[in-house]
């Protein structure tokens, strides 16, 4: 066999036509070599004031660096984070630039109100606080009309809104409102009550959005507020200051001219007043059920009695103004079943109201808890109080309640603790007002109980505080009744012991307060003066009040021997109180004094113009006590009636010879015609009027305009004095003979 030929080792390499490249995984593969560079370079292109930041150059911007244009563009963003930092930038631009708010406001306001409905929490939040603390304050010294008109319609839609979140907050919202432009409740009440009423009578959502509800009643405490109310327990300084606000009766001015929106605010209240009776009483479960009760819970029951209160005022402000025109559209528009006293609503109120009274939670409660239970408690017993004029309840009740009463006064003015105490005299405060007339109502063995109650209370209480002042108030009407008022019968041994005891207690009473509490003592002083006027001779009154004065020497001054005299805080009083102190003149003296300013005057040292309104304001300030001519004539010990009629002859008699009448009387016409025109007492009328036809002659030297005024006061001057005068009685009396 032929064996094959070995290749050579010397073979001929043979050309490469691909050459194979390894790549490790995850390196970038290079471009191809053929590829084509598309890259364009060239420098930067500056255009002079083109820049972002130099269009923005003088503008008020946010720390972020957004102008205020650019910021409420963004509060429509469909991301609430920026809708909520574009509210945060305005408020920034504001605080900053007070003067941007002044320019842009109704523009403000009318891209924000879009927010009121917004569907997130932290945005109708944060536009809340923006409102609150910037805006509103911010916007104080302008016409705010404008600017809250174009709130009140988005306002409304979300009063309305699906979601429950959003009718909250604008309840909310219009709370905010009506803290600062108390009117537009008036201008907008029957949508308000209507909405108030909608959402209270949604009552699944109480117990779970107890917080919202009670932001919701806190803005219906605050509107109610605001409608006129009866006076009759707010005549005293000790009232609770509501309203302290400084905020005037929003409907105050629109009773007289239209009485038809107020018919329909009726209405409202009317439907509104037992939906809120039915709020409270689903609150009343939780008390049984849980042993304490919640802040959140409690404040809601105190707005929503806080509220009916306000209603049960409202109506007794209507039998106290006694309107007719009113009774008349409310008869017309709604039917004879609703009258203004809203006696058909009261009974029904009343049954629900004491069918819980009082009000006790699970044993054992704490203080807080205790307290609170007395808080709602009082609130109840006060609208009980206003509705005693329409409705009595059954006996068993009846009795219920005084004798929370008498242990309300007795027993929690005793507190362990100074702050215990003083929180429970802050909140009988609202009691004592009533005490004179539930006095008056109720039988002998009620009535001792009450007045021992009260006598504990004025005796124990804080000196300077305002339940004193309370007691005082109370005190004045059962000693010194108004008149057409009932008379605690003094021939009781047990009531005229009480009456001596407050007696004998205001001079300590007055020393003790001294100069450090002006406004006590002053109410202690006229309360003096009012029982000194009206203590009849050889009376009780009248001996206590006698005796009363070595008591008050402490006063007036503490040491007085031959070289000097320390006096007493009378002396460092204000005018008006020492003028009180002083009570009054010797007629002597008060003769005296006009004789030597008469002689100053005809020496030259006083004016004329200057006299003549000197003895103007004498005879329109002078004051006859007691007011009333009949049946208190003018020999009595307590009427200084015939002292101002011999001061009146002695003053016309001066002004008879002060020179020409003609010139005298021009300097003083006009002047004593607008003190006639202000319908002063009827003593100081006539006077004024002697002074006139002193220095009057026939014909009348009355101007045109003067006889006009005059015929607009004249009429119901003689009324009053031909009614003054008793029937029986032949003799003329006091200044009108």
């Amino acid at each position: 066999m032929v064996r094959a030929k070995a290749p050579s080792k010397k073979q001929q390499k043979r050309g490469v036509d691909f050459k194979k490249i390894k790549r490790k995984v995850g390196r970038k593969l290079p471009p191809p070599k053929n590829a084509t560079n598309t890259e364009i370079k060239s420098k930067a292109i500056i255009l002079p004031e083109q820049s972002v930041a130099s269009e923005k150059a003088g503008l008020a911007l946010s720390k972020k660096g957004l102008t205020l244009k650019e910021l409420l563009q963004q509060t429509s963003h469909h991301n609430p984070k920026v809708r909520k930092d574009a509210l945060i930038g305005i408020r920034d631009i504001f605080l900053k630039y007070p003067a941007e708010l002044k320019l842009h406001k109704l523009a403000v306001i009318e891209k924000l109100r879009e927010r009121i409905s917004d569907d997130d929490k932290l945005v109708r939040e944060t536009l809340y606080q923006l409102l609150k603390s910037v805006i509103f304050p911010g916007c104080t010294e302008d016409n705010q009309g404008p600017f809250i008109s174009l709130m009140m319609a988005y306002i409304f839609n979300a009063m309305t809104h699906l979601s429950i979140d959003v009718r909250l907050m604008a309840f909310k919202f219009f709370d905010l409102v009506i803290q600062h432009y108390p009117p537009s409740f008036s201008l907008h009440a029957e949508k308000i009550l209507q909405n108030y009423e909608d959402i209270l009578r949604k009552n699944q959502f109480y117990l779970q959005e107890k917080g919202k509800l009670k932001n919701a009643l806190a803005g219906l405490v605050r509107c109610l507020s605001l409608l006129p109310c009866s006076k009759r327990e707010d005549d005293s300084l000790c009232q609770k200051d509501i309203a302290a606000q400084g905020i005037l009766h929003a409907f105050e001015p629109d009773l007289p001219n239209d009485p038809t929106r107020f018919s329909v605010v009726i209405k409202k209240l009317k439907d509104l007043t037992p939906v809120l009776a039915n709020c409270f009483l689903d609150f009343i479960p939780l008390i049984h059920s849980t042993p304490l009760l919640d802040a959140q819970s409690f404040d809601c029951m105190l707005f929503i009695l806080q509220s009916i209160d306000l209603v049960v005022r409202f109506f007794a402000y209507g039998i106290d103004k006694n309107q007719q025109e009113l009774r008349v559209s409310i008869s017309r528009h709604e039917g004879p079943d609703v009258t203004i006293q809203g006696q058909t609503i009261l009974p029904i109120l009343l049954k629900k109201l004491l069918g819980v009274f009082p009000l006790n939670g699970m044993h054992h409660l704490s203080e807080k808890d205790d307290d609170r239970y007395f808080v709602l408690n009082i609130v109840i017993a006060e609208v009980y109080l206003r509705l005693t004029d329409w409705v009595c309840p059954p006996p068993d009740l009846w009795d219920k309640f005084l004798e929370f009463i008498t242990s309300a006064l007795s027993e929690r003015i005793c507190s362990r603790t100074q702050s215990g105490k003083a929180f429970h005299e802050k909140h009988l405060l609202s009691l004592i007002p009533f005490i004179p007339k539930l006095v008056f109502q109720v039988g002998s063995y009620w009535k001792s109980r009450i007045l021992q109650a009260f006598t504990k209370v004025f005796k124990n209480c804080n000196p300077e505080s305002s339940l004193e002042v309370a007691c005082l108030s109370a005190i004045e009407e059962m000693l010194v009744p108004r008149q057409g008022s009932p008379h605690l019968d003094s021939s009781d041994p047990e009531i005229l012991d009480h009456q001596i005891t407050w007696i004998r207690e205001l001079p300590l009473l007055l020393i003790l307060l001294g100069d450090k509490h002006p406004l006590c003592s002053k109410l202690v002083l006229c309360l003096l003066l009012r029982l000194g006027q009206y203590a009849p001779s050889n009376s009780f009154f009248a001996q206590e009040y006698d005796n009363m004065q070595y008591s008050l020497r402490e006063f007036y001054s503490t040491c007085i021997n031959e070289s000097s005299i320390c006096y007493g805080p009378f002396i460092r009083l204000a005018r008006d109180s020492q003028e009180l102190s002083v009570h009054e003149l010797d007629p002597f003296v008060s003769f005296r004094m006009i004789e030597i300013l008469h002689s100053a005057y005809k020496a030259g040292h006083i004016q004329i113009a200057d006299h003549i309104s000197f003895f103007i304001t004498l005879l329109s300030c002078f004051k006859v006590f007691p007011e009333n001519i009949f049946p208190v004539m003018e020999n009595d010990d307590i009427s200084n009636r015939g002292t101002f009629k011999s001061v009146t002859n002695v003053l016309c008699s001066y002004l008879s010879q002060m020179g020409d009448d003609y010139l005298v009387f021009n300097m003083l016409e006009k002047v004593v015609i607008d003190q006639i025109s202000h319908k002063l007492p009827l003593d100081n009328i006539c006077a004024l009027l002697r002074m006139l036809i002193t220095l009057d002659s026939r014909p009348t030297r009355l101007s045109e305009q003067s006889i006009i005024n005059l015929s607009n006061v004249l009429p119901e001057y003689l009324i009053d004095v031909v009614s003054c005068i008793p029937e029986d009685d032949s003799e003329s009396t006091g200044l009108y003979s």
